[in-house]
This record gives C-alpha cells, structure tokens and sequence, in this order.
C-alpha cells in the first residue's frame, strides 16, 4: 500500500509518501511562505528524488482541518485536484489526530495544542493502546484555560505537541498540576508522515472518500465571518 500524505493545516507544509510501513520520503518546511507557493512543488521534487509515478499511489491523505483556514482550503483544492486527476480516494485525517501520531507508542497523554487565538486553542487529547490510537477526547476548540483544567481533572502525565506550545508554554507550566513535557523538534509540529501512516490505518478501515466529496474540518467560523457578524450586530 502506498500512501501520499499531505498537511498544510498550519504553519508547516508538508509532503510525504509511506508504502508498506516505510517512509518513502519526506519534505517538510516550517518558513513563512505561503503554501500555494511550497505545496505543489515540494511533490514535484519529492516525486522526482524518488523516481514516483503518482499513478502508482493508492491513496491521497490529508490533513483536513482544524488549522489555518487558509491552509486547509490550499491543501483541500490540491487534494481534491490531484484525486481527480489522478482517481484516487482522499482520506480525510483531522490535523489533531495526526499530530498526535508524531509521538506513536507513548505510555502518556499526547495532547496536540494549535493556536486559534484569542486565547483559544484546537485541541484534543490521545493516547495509545496496542499499538493504535485511542481518542481520549475528539479534537474542539477551547479556551486555554479551560483545556488545562480538563487535563488536571484527568490526572495522567501529558505530552504537548503543535504550534501552540510557543504561545501558551508559560501558562501550561504556571497552572497545568499533572506531570507534562513538551515534545522536541521533529515531533512537536505537523508531519505529513504521520498523516500518511495514519492514513493508512483509516483506509485500511475502509474510511475513505472521494475526492469531490472531501471537505475541510474548520470546527469554528473564520476571523472575517466572525467580523461581519459582530459587525451586522452592531448595525442591527
């Protein structure tokens, strides 16, 4: 089984192919570009190093939100282009999930952290047993405050991972009261791997779609939409 795997659900762009449990390749960027100027061409030069033949995938895996609207709406039209193209199935991996598959066979909590803003995060909470990942609880936006007092009630060591760490670091360490760690470089951000590899778990399972039929999971409204209508409020 091979398995393209793409993020671009936030800061990091990311292409990867996994075939038969082994990292074909990867290519992942943390920069600050935007990531319809790095995504297509990453898969250009990943599949040239490797001599690929996109016919040959089996399946397209992506991570489909929560995240960057922006980047899940590049990474959903890629997606959706290339299945088309290419008829292939698109599996829908949500970005949480994925993440937490960076830190695959910890005994502990992994809990991915994605700054939403306004001291909100997109969040949820995993761990792994025999080898597969368990939801603990689904992915969601919250308040910050509200998710340290969820994992201080839970009570159980808890491995942080994702682009909010930098943010919310120093209100973590002052309130959270169970053990913790933060996970290091090239676990703690998006990894277009672990999208494939998990990817496969869920295509396996048979949790596949079309590609005309996949969406972005946004799990709230974006900033403009919430402007308007705080601003058609006013108005009203």
């Amino acid at each position: 089984m091979k398995i393209l795997g793409m993020d671009s659900s936030g800061l990091v762009a990311s292409v990867a192919v996994v075939e038969d449990d082994i990292l074909v390749a990867e290519y992942t960027v943390n920069h600050k570009k935007t990531h319809s100027q790095t995504l297509l061409p990453m898969l250009d030069e990943v599949a040239r190093m490797t001599e690929l033949d996109l016919e040959s995938i089996d399946a397209i895996a992506v991570a489909a939100g929560p995240g960057s609207f922006t980047g899940l709406r590049i990474g959903a039209s890629t997606v959706k282009a290339l299945g088309f193209a290419l008829d292939k199935p698109v599996v829908s991996v949500p970005t949480c999930h994925g993440l937490a598959y960076n830190m695959w066979g910890t005994d502990d909590v992994v809990c991915p952290i994605l700054d939403a803003r306004r001291n909100q995060v997109y969040t949820g909470a995993y761990e792994f047993v025999d080898g597969k990942l368990q939801v603990i609880k689904d992915q969601d936006a919250m308040g910050i405050d509200e998710l340290i007092c969820y994992l201080n009630q839970l009570g159980r060591k808890v491995i942080f991972v994702g682009d909010g760490i930098p943010v919310y670091q120093d209100y973590i360490k002052e309130n959270i009261k169970s053990e913790f760690q933060f996970a290091p470089a090239g676990f703690n951000r998006q990894r277009a791997s672990s999208v494939a590899a998990l990817g496969a778990c869920l295509y396996a399972e048979g949790k596949f779609e079309n590609a005309d039929d996949h969406k972005p999971i946004y799990l709230r409204k974006s900033q403009a939409e919430r402007e308007r209508e705080e601003q058609l409020n006013k108005e009203g």
